[in-house]
């Protein structure tokens, strides 16, 4: 094995060469993720890139909702080296300022854009995610989270938009480590034993003076396995908010969430209530390569130079059958008395959840 040209550089973590990483793991990983919405709904975008350096795969996509009409492409190749440049096909993120400014570039007929992210507040590292099927680690990463604005222009099927800092807003994150990717494993004893449920909660929000993150994960029982909640100002400060109670009220006969509130507490002791109103979103598991898309998944090998697209009705029977059954990205409005902020409600609710009295797989409010 030859060095890599990142082994020029003082950032060696292991003593290994940069182009192995620590973890012997097929489902190691390094990913960005980013999302954009207008404030006046005319449209949403979903996007990221991800590197999965055992598997030597490098992928990326793009999802944009106009309407009840979603358009997504995908990019797939070989990962033949690790390096500083992300790219992959027509996709490609540039880092102008580390943690501050980054400009995310995708060339498509159906969906292309140039846009520049600036961060509205410092990144902030969450908590270490981990989730275990028995005593194995299925999920065991690290992630960093910041709200900030675009600026640029963004277009799908032929609509164009002009996006304006005023009024284009988003979040975005990192995060690396282990995550189920490429080409399923066998099942082995969870054919026998599936899990019973899955509740997941992620709420970054941006207001004028500070930025949110909330975070929650719970166990079919009600037990809370990942608890975040802070506060971020602009001078740095980071407030610890508690453990944070959440109510979220579900269209009848479904687990879409209505609208939502969470509880939480600033560290004089008094109480902080943030009001949510989930906006039309993207389904991550459709178009999007997330856990439970039939059609393409993060880190499957589709050989060299791949790309494929597909615009989804979302008003059909048959998406509207498959969007119970992962991970869904609202574009969300929040207030905290008369402060209005923007940002994301992600959220799943699948299986048996007591808290939300939901006892099993078909189970709805």
């Amino acid at each position: 094995m030859r060095p890599a040209p990142l082994d020029e550089f003082p950032i060696h973590q292991a003593p290994l060469s940069m182009a192995r990483v620590a973890s012997s793991d097929r489902g190691f990983y390094d990913r960005c993720y980013f999302n954009a919405l207008d404030q006046d709904g005319s449209a949403f975008l979903v996007t990221g890139l991800g590197t999965y350096p055992n598997l030597g795969v490098v992928d990326a996509y793009a999802s944009v909702r106009v309407g009840d009409l979603q358009h997504s492409v995908r990019f797939s190749d070989a990962l033949d080296e690790r390096s500083l440049e992300q790219r992959v096909g027509g996709y490609r993120v540039e880092v102008v300022e580390p943690l501050s400014e980054l400009r995310v570039i995708c060339e498509h007929e159906l969906v292309s854009f140039d846009l520049t992210w600036r961060g509205s507040f410092p990144a902030v590292l969450e908590q270490p995610h981990l989730l275990l099927s028995g005593a194995r680690p299925t999920l065991d990463a690290q992630r960093f989270a910041q709200v900030g604005t675009w600026e640029g222009v963004l277009a799908a099927a032929g609509s164009e938009h002009r996006v304006e800092p005023a009024t284009w807003v988003g979040t975005r994150d990192r995060s690396w480590g282990i995550r189920p990717s490429g080409e399923p494993e066998p099942p082995g004893r969870t054919a026998d034993e599936p899990m019973e449920g899955f509740w997941w909660l992620y709420a970054p929000l941006r207001f004028d003076d500070f930025a949110l993150v909330v975070i929650v994960q719970e166990s079919p029982d009600g037990f809370r396995t990942l608890n975040d909640a802070t506060r971020i100002f602009a001078d740095g400060r980071i407030e610890q908010l508690g453990w944070p109670r959440v109510e979220i009220d579900y269209l009848p006969g479904t687990r879409q969430p209505q609208c939502a509130r969470l509880h939480l507490t600033v560290p004089s002791g008094d109480p902080l209530v943030v009001e949510i109103e989930p906006l039309p979103g993207i389904g991550l598991h459709v178009g999007c390569g997330y856990g439970g898309d039939p059609e393409w998944g993060h880190g499957q090998w589709r050989g060299r130079d791949w790309r494929d697209a597909a615009t989804y009705d979302l008003g059909s029977e048959e998406i509207r059958a498959r969007l119970p059954w992962g991970v869904t990205d609202h574009a969300a409005r929040a207030t905290i008395g008369g402060e209005v902020g923007w940002g994301l409600f992600e959220h799943a609710s699948m299986g048996r959840h007591d808290p939300s009295g939901f006892a099993d797989w078909a189970s709805v409010r």
